[in-house]
């Protein structure tokens, strides 16, 4: 198997993750798939003869260094990974609980680190490959009722560009991921009408179909996601003027 085509996608027991696992393997690619859930990835794996399951937990070093050298012993290398690992909750100010903060940075934000830290000495020593990490259009600007979830996407792209161009100097290719509104069991808890929502085997196509291309940042779908570029470079006098609807409304909130 060309190196070209292996990746190992943390965060594939649901969702986009799943979806995108489903489309490499179905076009020629070996993957690795990883999340908590020892039992979903299985039954994912078993049909698909280009998926092998690793159990792993994001927010321990120790867990992701063990499914590492797994994949690399049973694979032979990773050239590709997409740290999409994720969680979600809504909090109005009147649920206002900082283990929320915690649990969600620990997962969307300091999971990323973790990967990094994981992967990058190998793709060092290698002197290549990609790594691709799922935010979120919600990072953009802070939004009502949504803020440890913001807070954390919002540290991801941050963390994502602050390291492109040097990851770049050593030929390690790093790029972000912003989905809009996507169906899954996280966007299940909201409670109000999500603009341009997509199924995640539409997103996965989205992504698979940027795979080739160069560009930093890959959004979809697009029309919400120039809306949301827009809002990200209002001043904030007019962004709070649209904004302060949401709180009565709820018809404007994260991705």
């Amino acid at each position: 198997m060309d190196n070209k085509n292996t990746a190992w996608i943390i965060g594939a027991s649901s969702g986009i993750g799943k979806c995108l696992a489903e489309l490499l393997a179905k076009n020629g690619w070996q993957v690795a798939i990883s999340s908590r859930n020892q039992n979903a990835l299985d039954d994912i794996a078993n049909d698909h003869p280009n998926l092998f399951p690793f159990s792993l937990d994001i927010t321990d070093k120790e867990s992701l260094a063990k499914a590492r050298d797994a994949i690399i012993q049973e694979l032979g290398f990773i050239n590709t990974l997409f740290l999409n690992a994720g969680d979600y909750t809504p909090m109005p100010l009147d649920e206002f609980d900082p283990a929320l903060f915690e649990q969600l940075i620990s997962i969307n934000y300091l999971g990323v680190v973790n990967g990094l830290d994981t992967i990058l000495p190998y793709m060092q020593s290698k002197n290549s490959g990609e790594i691709y990490i799922t935010a979120s259009l919600a990072g953009y600007r802070g939004l009502p009722k949504s803020a440890p979830y913001n807070a954390s996407k919002a540290a991801v792209i941050s963390l994502t560009e602050s390291l492109h161009l040097e990851l770049k100097q050593q030929n390690i290719t790093l790029r972000l991921i912003n989905p809009g509104f996507v169906k899954s069991p996280l966007t299940d808890k909201n409670d109000f009408k999500m603009p341009f929502m997509i199924s995640p085997e539409k997103a996965a196509e989205y992504i698979f179909k940027e795979l080739p291309k160069s560009n930093f940042e890959i959004t979809f779908p697009k029309r919400f996601s120039y809306i949301m570029k827009t809002f990200r470079v209002l001043p904030y006098k007019l962004y709070f003027a649209l904004t302060k609807s949401s709180l009565k409304t709820n018809q404007v909130k994260e991705a």
